[in-house]
This record gives structure tokens, C-alpha cells and sequence, in this order.
């Protein structure tokens, strides 16, 4: 089907269908068909649209920008990475670039200037309306990670004291986008938020039945200085699409939509991972960042991760003599201490997307201490048994018991300190995605060095 015509809907964003339909975007491009690319593209949704963009070469991105159909090329500006979006801005008229600012959404309009450089924002918003002007100001006047940065401060509300056909005649006259209907929120004479309300159930009432009677006050809610963490575990909590802010006293704010928690908890996420990479938070696409940025947001953690390995070091020479006596040891050394930081980095991993995602808390640590300590005895002893045997063939039943033994420590050891050192962050208020596998493997390797030969000093003397 799609070979015939790539430009049929695809709803699962098919790789080869998209490298199809660039190909083509290019030749339409080339040779001028500008009104036949704005019927194909018109087919296509306008997150497939955006992807076909930002793989055109620089030159005909800006091309394809400006023959797409103004309320097009608003929709799709929204969804491009923000080094694209500039691009593209500065390509435009001063005119041009007002008006695409303008009718971008207010959120999405925040979010744009918030990364622009300050020149560049001081004169688009003497030229803002100041309408638009006051939108801007209300969301960046919030902490940059709050929920207030990320609401949509245009939502529909109904007064309790209406009846459902004044409700719904108020509806009639908004003409605005569908998609803020689908919640309407009730609001009392002070515009403190009520209720929420399904557009279903008010077009299903009796016409002189009053809002305040449909009404079950059990509105899900959040206020604008919150985390906006806090906002992504509420929606996927109460199933929301849309989630209400409200000020200290319970006034509405704005709305946050279902497609900004998925934007924000894919950020999230990407900054968990960095963090538990020992690399600091990286806001760009990876194939954007430059070689400086990278060289910095790495270089930090590694120095330190240098330093702490010295210790590693330390310890093993304070164990000189043993190593002399019995040159075997050496042998299991990288395997003792890598079963150390290995165990150590599992459990940690473990931990911190769970505290992340709100399946543990502060108080699980006592359960989940004792559970870990039997889950790591059950690893190490299966581990144990299995090293011990390459023990015995290295150095009889000695070494055999040594390095049996160890491994057992230090996989209990090492998964202890993995699972509490996100625990202990999180009580002190420490992002636990802090304790990185790098990290935690360092910690463990040295901690596994000291037990291993401390066991062997004891079994071993009497046999060197």
C-alpha cells in the first residue's frame, strides 16, 4: 500500500516510509511542485511533518517552512528541537517571526523565548501584543521546574450556579479549539476551582438541571509552585489528561495537558540517566551538543571517580606482602572486586528508578534492606560456589575457601551500599539518581579489595 503512496497515513512512524517520503519532499522541493508537497503533507500528521523538517538539509528546511500553510507552520514549529526552531526563526522577517510567536501556544511560547538569548527576547517582546506579552511573563515568573512554567494558561470553566443549557450555550459561543472541551471546570463566584466536569456529562443532563447538582467534588489538583515531577506522578496516577493549577488560595490558573507530562517525563528520565552515567544533565539532542559541552558535562565526574580509585590502589598495596606470599590471589582480584561493583550497581539502579517512580519510599528501607541482604546472600553464595572451584585448581582448598568466601562478602557488601546510598540521598533532599553506577562501582571495588585480602591474611598466614 504505502509503496504506492508513502504519504497515506502511517500511524506507527515506519522508518522506511519516512526515508520514502523524504525523498520525495526533496524532489517536489527541487523542482518547485509547492502546491502538490502541501497536499501530501496535508495527509500526514504534523509530529510526521516536524520529523520531515529536521531531516531536510539546512537550505530546504527553511523552503518547506515557508510554503507550509501558516496555521501548519505553527503546529510544527512547536514540535522542532529548539536549535531547529531558532534556525528557522532567523531565516524569517521580523514580521513573520512575531506573528509565528504569537499563535504559538503559551506554554510553548514560554518555553521558546525561555532559551532564546536575552537581546533576542527584550525586542520580540516590545513587538508581542500585550496580551501575549502578560502570558509570557505570568509562566516564566515561576521557578524553572515548576508546574507553573508548563501550564496552559487558556482553559474553559463553568459557573456551579448555571443551569446545563446555559452551560452549554456559553460553549457554543467560545469557538475555540475542541480539545480544551473535553474538561471544563466549575468554578464558585470567586473563580476558585469546584469541580471538573466531562463535556459527556453536562451534554447528557436535563437542560434546566444545575451544574452545582453534577457536581461530585472529588477534582483532582495541583498548585503552580509544585515540581513538575509531582505533576507527571499525578496524571499517571489518576489516569488524567489534563490536570488543573491552581494558586495558594485555590483560584485556576491554567492546565497541564497530557502532552507536556510526556515531554517533561521523557526529560525526566533522560536526566536520571545521565546522572546515573556520572554525566551532568544534558539539555540537547546528543547529536547537537557540541564537543565542549560534552567534554565538560564528563570530565567532572571522571576526575573525581580518578581520585576515589586511588584509594583502590591504596588498599591493595597495604596488602603487599600477602600478594608476595601468594601470587594466586592476583588472579581473582578483578573478579572479586567487578562481582563487587557489579552487584553494588544493580541494586543502586534498581533503587533509584523505584524511589523515581514512586514504587518505594523512605519508609520500605527497613523491608527492603532486610529482602536485599537475603536476594544478595542467595547471588553471592551461587557465585561463591561457582569461583571456588577455579580456587581449588589455582591453589588447593585454601584459596578455594578464600575466594569462595569473599565473594559472598562482597556481593552482599556491595549490594548493601547500592541500595542504601540512594536512600540516604533521598534524606538528604539529593536527587538519587546521584548515585551512579560509576559511582557505586568505585565505592564497591575499594570496600571488595579490603575484604578480599583481609580474609585471606586470616585463612592464609598459616600457609605461607
Amino acid at each position: 500500500m504505502h509503496a504506492t503512496d508513502p504519504w497515506q497515513y502511517d500511524p506507527g512512524h515506519d522508518p522506511e516510509i519516512h526515508q520514502t517520503r523524504l525523498s520525495e519532499l526533496q524532489q517536489l522541493l527541487d523542482e518547485m511542485h509547492f502546491e502538490l508537497l502541501r497536499q501530501c503533507v496535508s495527509k500526514i500528521e504534523v509530529q510526521d511533518i516536524a520529523a520531515l523538517l529536521r531531516d531536510l538539509p539546512a537550505q530546504k528546511q527553511i523552503l518547506f517552512f515557508r510554503i507550509l500553510p501558516k496555521t501548519l507552520a505553527t503546529a510544527v514549529f512547536s514540535y522542532l528541537p529548539q536549535s531547529a526552531s531558532e534556525d528557522l526563526l532567523s531565516s524569517l522577517t521580523h514580521e513573520d517571526a512575531l506573528e509565528l510567536i504569537q499563535h504559538l501556544d503559551a506554554d510553548d511560547r514560554a518555553a521558546f523565548l525561555d532559551e532564546l538569548p536575552a537581546e533576542v527576547v527584550q525586542a520580540l517582546s516590545h513587538r508581542l501584543p500585550r496580551e501575549k506579552l502578560r502570558e509570557v511573563q505570568l509562566l516564566l515568573g515561576y521557578p524553572a521546574e515548576s508546574v507553573g512554567r508548563l501550564m496552559q494558561p487558556d482553559f474553559v470553566t463553568i459557573h456551579q450556579s448555571w443551569t446545563a443549557t446555559e452551560a452549554l450555550d456559553y460553549l457554543r459561543g467560545l469557538h475555540q479549539d475542541t480539545s480544551l472541551l473535553n474538561n471544563l471546570y466549575v468554578v464558585d463566584d470567586s473563580n476558585k476551582l469546584s469541580d471538573a466536569l466531562h463535556i459527556r456529562k453536562l451534554a447528557l443532563a436535563e437542560p434546566t438541571t444545575r451544574i452545582s447538582d453534577l457536581m461530585d467534588h472529588r477534582v483532582v489538583y495541583i498548585h503552580a509552585q509544585e515540581d513538575r515531577e509531582k505533576a507527571v506522578s499525578m496524571m499517571q496516577h489518576y489516569d488524567l489528561d489534563a490536570l488543573p493549577v491552581v494558586d495558594n488560595d485555590g483560584v485556576m490558573l491554567g492546565m497541564v495537558t497530557v502532552d507536556d507530562i510526556f515531554d517533561v517525563a521523557e526529560a525526566e528520565t533522560t536526566e536520571d540517566f545521565h546522572k546515573m552515567g556520572s554525566v551532568g544533565v544534558i539539555n540537547l539532542n546528543i547529536g547537537e551538543a557540541g564537543t565542549m559541552l560534552l567534554y565538560r558535562k564528563r570530565i567532572g565526574w571522571l576526575l573525581l571517580l580518578v581520585f576515589v580509585n586511588i584509594f583502590a590502589g591504596i588498599a591493595i598495596a597495604s596488602f603487599e606482602d600477602m600478594i608476595a606470599a601468594v601470587v594466586a590471589l592476583v588472579f581473582f582480584l578483578p573478579l572479586i572486586i567487578g562481582s563487587s561493583g557489579n552487584a553494588g550497581a544493580q541494586a543502586s539502579t534498581l533503587m533509584v528508578r523505584s524511589l523515581a517512580t514512586g514504587d518505594v519510599r523512605m519508609k520500605d528501607w527497613g523491608r527492603l534492606l532486610l529482602k536485599e541482604v537475603s536476594v544478595a546472600a542467595a547471588l553471592g553464595l551461587t557465585m561463591g560456589l561457582a569461583i571456588s572451584f577455579i580456587g581449588y585448581w589455582q591453589g588447593g582448598w585454601p584459596l578455594a575457601a578464600v575466594v569462595g568466601l569473599s565473594m559472598i562478602a562482597v556481593v552482599v557488601v556491595g549490594s548493601l551500599m547500592g541500595m542504601s546510598l540512594p536512600f540516604i540521598l533521598s534524606k538528604m533532599r539529593i536527587d538519587p539518581a546521584t548515585a551512579s553506577a560509576p559511582l557505586i562501582t568505585s565505592m564497591a571495588d575499594i570496600v571488595g579489595i579490603l575484604i578480599y585480602f583481609s580474609i585471606a591474611v586470616v585463612m592464609l598466614s598459616n600457609h605461607v
